[in-house]
């Protein structure tokens, strides 16, 4: 072989190595992507939820999120085995804090204006957040994923899908599915549908309506807290992720439109990928990307993709 041909077939084998790092990133991305959409969308639903049928912008929503993954931080460090529990532990303390912040402030300001909605629950931002950082202070707090889920599976010679983030993925796609099998085939979802729609008629029909918010805003509250204890093994856990999330539920919010489960979906998704993948086209724009999304959006279809359409 010639040195011209050795050179040839070196730059050749240079190429394929190049392409295949290529691929290999680009897809490392996008999962990443997915997954980030994975739980943000559990936020996210949980906001659309809460509004859809209460008709209130819950501010708070960041900050049962970040007691959800203080929580799922807890069970993880304290117990073995305490990644599955403390899924279990987040979602139902965070619906019980849930829980008293609509029955003991907001039910009070259902029929006042959105304003007060707003200062009431960023108030209790202000109190949850101060309420974290005396009980587990202001240091970070970092756990691994659980053993069963630490490995990758490998889907190609080049390519491999991390199992938590694919599980988190999976998680986030059930709790779409299971939240539409409710709503549209069950008692209770159809009872939620019809509050949403009108809570005076569904008043006088006989649904104990304050009985039925207090339980939306559990589930709401609750898949946030799920959406926390995901997030933990992924994420430097400290008292102001509430307010980094919350931010990016609303731009979901925005881009998918407020009370629409199928937007919060797509939504979170595409700010997952636009994170992701945009940080590696130009460096430091992932977290850009998202808002120049959500202005074109309100420009274009002000009620987001999906806003109008039934949830």
């Amino acid at each position: 072989m010639t040195g011209e041909h050795r050179d040839v077939r070196f730059n050749h084998i240079v190429l394929e190595w190049y392409g295949m790092v290529s691929q290999g990133l680009v897809f490392d991305q996008i999962i990443t992507g997915l997954s980030i959409g994975g739980r943000l969308f559990l936020i996210a639903v949980g906001l659309s939820l809460i509004f859809g049928v209460l008709d209130v912008l819950n501010f708070a929503h960041g900050a049962l999120f970040m007691i959800g993954a203080y929580i799922g931080v807890v069970a993880i460090q304290s117990v073995a085995g305490g990644f599955w529990l403390g899924l279990v532990a987040a979602a139902v303390g965070a619906g019980l804090v849930g829980v008293l912040i609509e029955v003991g402030a907001i039910r009070r300001v259902y029929h006042r204006e959105e304003l007060d909605q707003l200062l009431v629950t960023f108030a209790f931002v202000l109190i949850l957040t101060d309420v974290v950082r005396f009980v587990f202070g202001t240091g970070q707090k970092v756990v691994d994923p659980p053993a069963l889920l630490a490995g990758s599976i490998r889907l190609t010679e080049s390519l491999a899908l991390p199992a938590y983030r694919g599980f988190v993925i999976l998680v986030s796609v059930l709790t779409l599915g299971a939240i539409f099998l409710v709503l549209r085939t069950t008692n209770i979802g159809r009872l939620v549908r019809a509050t949403s729609s009108d809570r005076d008629m569904a008043a006088l029909m006989g649904v104990n309506v304050p009985r039925l918010y207090t339980l939306v805003f559990f589930v709401g509250a609750a898949l946030a807290g799920l959406g926390g204890a995901l997030a933990a093994p992924t994420l430097s856990i400290t008292s102001s992720l509430g307010d980094q999330v919350i931010i990016r539920a609303f731009v979901i919010a925005v881009i998918g439109g407020l009370g629409s489960f199928g937007g919060a979906f797509v939504g979170a998704y595409v700010v997952g990928i636009t994170i992701a993948v945009g940080s590696l086209v130009v460096p430091g724009a992932g977290e850009l990307i998202p808002f120049v999304a959500m202005i074109a959006v309100l420009l274009v279809k002000p009620e987001g993709l999906f806003g109008g359409a039934e949830a």
